[in-house]
């Protein structure tokens, strides 16, 4: 792969960036999360599948040592009893590019069957998918294409997933006023946890 090669992918990707539709949905994405979790105290329970899980579980993650308790659930471990992790106040946030990933579609519908309200964020590269429905907020990838040669594995989606995640954490730590002491009391090992303590 040459400079031009790699310079050409960098740019593919920065464009869609800087193409991300940004909606009124994310104000409302960011009042659900603090309001479900950090005012009624439930937990922000996020879900994808295959590389959109991966997403999801690190989006997870990061929320959780920023202030706002997290966890990751697998769509298919769901039917298998971990649906029981789910609680009254709870959120979901769905990754899923196609709006129709059939694994997160039976994970709402069995969330429904044993919390009929709770609501759920979805972050998706289709708007005519049938995850939108039913969606308290839609956050839009854009569908840029893949940079993927073949255009199939996930890449340019993936990326722009990863910052609208960033995205709803920023604006939830600014929104509940998260600081660097409160950081340090999450994050204790690490250069992260001593950088923290300075």
């Amino acid at each position: 792969m040459t400079k031009e090669d790699i310079q050409a992918l960098l740019t593919a990707e920065a464009n869609a960036v800087k193409s991300l539709p940004i909606t009124e949905d994310y104000q409302t994405a960011i009042k659900l999360i603090v309001t479900h979790v950090n005012e009624k105290g439930g937990k922000l329970v996020c879900s994808g599948m295959g590389k959109a899980g991966q997403i999801a579980m690190n989006i997870s993650t990061t929320f959780s040592s920023t202030g706002t308790p997290s966890v990751y659930l697998h769509p298919a471990e769901a039917q298998h009893g971990d649906l029981g992790l789910l609680q009254p106040n709870d959120l979901l946030l769905l990754v899923s590019n196609s709006g129709k990933t059939r694994e997160i579609i039976e994970l709402v519908q069995l969330t429904h069957g044993l919390y009929p309200d709770m609501p759920y964020i979805l972050i998706t590269g289709n708007q005519q998918g049938e995850l939108v429905q039913d969606a308290a907020a839609t956050l839009l990838t854009g569908n840029p294409p893949e940079v993927c040669p073949l255009g199939m594995a996930p890449t340019t989606s993936t990326t722009m997933m990863t910052v609208i995640g960033d995205i709803l954490i920023v604006g939830t730590e600014r929104a509940i006023g998260f600081t660097k002491a409160q950081y340090a009391l999450r994050h204790h090992g690490g250069y992260l946890g001593q950088k923290s303590r300075q």
